[in-house]
């Protein structure tokens, strides 16, 4: 078990103080004086010393990773896999590290890798990036979906994809897939190149792109003293306290998560504020007004609930235009979300659910629920859309 610098010097001040509180209580004054020293003392430079500092680079190339020809992610310098333990002698460190990486990577898979993959949506794949909400002023927060050229005119047939909860954004099926395999398998271009090729209209959905984060104003709360009749030894008394209480609490929770330089507010995207209201809104203003005669999803884990609560707020237009939904590891609940009889029996006759599960692929899965059948995806981990037979 490794001791860290902090703790020997620490130890014995505890010790010491944990003593004096079970002996005499004339002895209190030697626990303030403890106490007293303990607040002096500059935790943050003793910590900096048992650990490097949590200085993370800004960018992938900081980390000295990059996406090769196949887009697998991998180091610069060796060709490796993203290591975990860096340094096998700090495993506060290693998990700093790793949640950095995690953090960067939700904060840069929602920027560098998510920008790589919209670059790709936009280059590859030939898609157009389209604001919503659709009559947003110039001031007010936005988000966006992407489709095909012929996503709203093609008269046959309209490929809805999507993802699932979490940090995930358009075009993404699962980040660790894009981290530890490749962009093949973590995202959906595969799918968005396959249904191009056989003659679809794409529409890719961003539900989790909810909000936008800006820095929350710094309002000046005047302290209970300021208007107080105290004396004014006794208010800058209290108010140097409560700054050097403000001070710790600041220093533990930089601590605890160094990643957090500001404090942020959320500024939530009108009429898309959650993933349901999402798949509502691009429903209204885009898949029903398209001109194709069979619409197709496919949804993955929360990406499935959203769908059905869509179906529960638009039942006769999605019966109308739907022809069939394929999802992965739903995390739907007809029960929970009080979707009708007459919904249940269209999805049992639409809908068709992959799941985790290690029995051969397309074998029946039982389920508690009387929606849609399961079958399984042949992964006994998390199943994710995965394309094997010709589109329909």
């Amino acid at each position: 078990m490794s001791i860290t610098l902090s703790s020997l010097i620490l130890l014995p001040i505890w010790i010491s103080m944990a003593q004096i509180q079970q002996g005499d209580p004339d002895e209190k004054e030697k626990t303030t004086a403890l106490k007293d020293l303990l607040s002096r003392i500059d935790l943050d430079e003793l910590m900096k010393k048992d650990e490097p500092p949590l200085d993370f680079p800004d960018t992938l190339e900081g980390f000295e990773y990059a996406f090769n020809e196949k887009g697998q992610l991998r180091h610069i310098k060796t060709g490796e896999p993203f290591v975990f333990n860096y340094r096998e002698d700090l495993h506060r460190w290693n998990q700093k590290r790793y949640e950095a990486l995690g953090e960067r990577l939700s904060s840069l898979l929602c920027q560098i890798i998510t920008k790589y993959v919209y670059e790709l949506l936009e280059k590859d794949c030939n898609l157009k990036k389209i604001s919503i909400p659709v009559d947003a002023t110039e001031s007010e927060p936005k988000s966006f979906i992407f489709m095909s050229e012929d996503a709203l005119t093609n008269p046959q047939k309209l490929m809805v994809l999507i993802h699932g909860s979490g940090v995930v954004r358009a075009g993404q099926w699962a980040r660790r897939l894009i981290i530890n395999e490749d962009l093949d398998s973590g995202t959906q271009i595969p799918f968005i190149k396959r249904a191009m090729d056989e003659g679809y209209g794409v529409i890719v959905l961003n539900p989790n792109e909810n909000y936008i984060e800006v820095e929350k104003p710094k309002i000046h709360v005047p302290s209970s003293s300021d208007s107080s009749d105290e004396p004014a030894e006794k208010r800058e008394r209290k108010d140097k306290v409560s700054k050097e209480t403000k001070k710790r609490r600041d220093f533990y929770e930089k601590y605890r998560n160094p990643q957090r330089e500001k404090e942020m507010m959320q500024l939530y995207i009108r009429e898309n504020g959650s993933p349901e209201e999402h798949a509502v809104y691009v429903w209204d203003h885009f898949i029903a007004q398209s001109a194709a005669e069979n619409v197709f999803f496919v949804a993955h884990s929360y990406g499935g609930l959203a769908f059905v609560e869509l179906m529960i707020q638009r039942e006769a237009d999605v019966k109308s235009k739907v022809t069939a939904v394929a999802l992965t590891d739903s995390v739907h609940n007809v029960w929970h979300q009080e979707a009708g009889k007459t919904i249940r029996e269209w999805m049992r006759e639409n809908c068709c659910n992959w799941v985790s599960s290690s029995e051969p692929l397309d074998t029946s899965v039982e389920s508690m629920l009387p929606d849609c059948p399961r079958v399984s995806a042949g992964l006994k981990t998390r199943a994710l859309p995965v394309i094997t037979a010709p589109a329909r």
